[in-house]
């Protein structure tokens, strides 16, 4: 798939510098659309220039209140703190509000001219270790109705372990996280792996937010750094492996 293994580390933090003199949108700040790329699927150029892509969550100030479930909603940036993606839950209220992070859902991803370029499906499975049969899996589609890959979760007695998988079901890239999910004033990390788990490919990231963040609102911000030359579609497959983690473990 075009990737380069890197046993070196990471940089953390994922901090986002200020942005001047960039074109707007409704007062958003959105990264510019690259040229179309043959074979690319369409709305995917953007990943082709970009190794870290930063997912802010939406506060909605009706959950805040009331602790009312609403649509999930999340903003994809690159490095530079420009908007390159936006993201929305498609379900209905009783699924959110009674199924909680077990719930199936589909996560719509939008471009910035409006185009559905990502479609993630996630079925009705376990959420628990109990039952390692029916474990879960999403499907990553892109453009719409055009599978590009897969995130199943494998069974393990105590670590968050995933497969990402191509189109036809085969292994790619293996993602671990950590035993213990709650760590005060420290990120989070799943470390993005070979197949041999050897070799470390990317990181799925947790932010810190802050004490109250933290405890009062259910926001969320995670990082996502992966080779530059990694596939595209596998970029795509990562992007839709951290909405998993991110409706299972937060």
């Amino acid at each position: 798939y075009g990737f380069q293994a890197q046993t070196t580390g990471f940089p953390g933090g994922f901090a986002v510098p200020p942005v001047q003199n960039q074109p707007t949108m409704n007062g958003t700040i959105w990264m510019p659309m690259p040229p179309s790329i043959p074979n690319c699927p369409p709305g995917l150029e953007y990943l082709t220039q970009i190794d870290q892509v930063l997912i802010h969550q939406q506060l909605e100030l009706l959950e805040i209140v009331t602790g009312f479930e609403e649509k999930n909603k999340y903003e994809l940036k690159n490095a530079l703190g420009q908007r390159v993606y936006f993201a929305i839950e498609d379900t209905d209220c009783l699924t959110r509000n009674f199924c909680g992070p077990a719930r199936p859902f589909t996560m719509r991803i939008i471009d910035n001219l409006g185009r559905e370029v990502i479609t993630l499906h996630r079925p009705l499975r376990c959420s628990t270790c109990c039952c390692p049969c029916c474990l879960q899996e999403l499907e990553v589609q892109a453009p719409p109705g055009t599978t590009v890959g897969y995130v199943v979760q494998n069974w393990h007695f105590c670590l968050p372990k995933f497969t990402i998988q191509d189109e036809k079901k085969t292994d790619i890239l293996k993602i671990s996280g950590p035993c213990l999910m709650c760590r005060c004033c420290e990120d989070i990390h799943f470390e993005v792996m070979s197949l041999d788990e050897t070799s470390a490919v990317g990181r799925i990231s947790k932010q810190w937010t802050g004490f109250v963040r933290e405890m009062f609102t259910d926001t969320d911000n995670f990082g996502i750094s992966f080779p530059m030359d990694l596939d595209v579609k596998m970029k795509a497959v990562m992007i839709g492996a951290c909405f998993l983690i991110v409706s299972l473990s937060f």
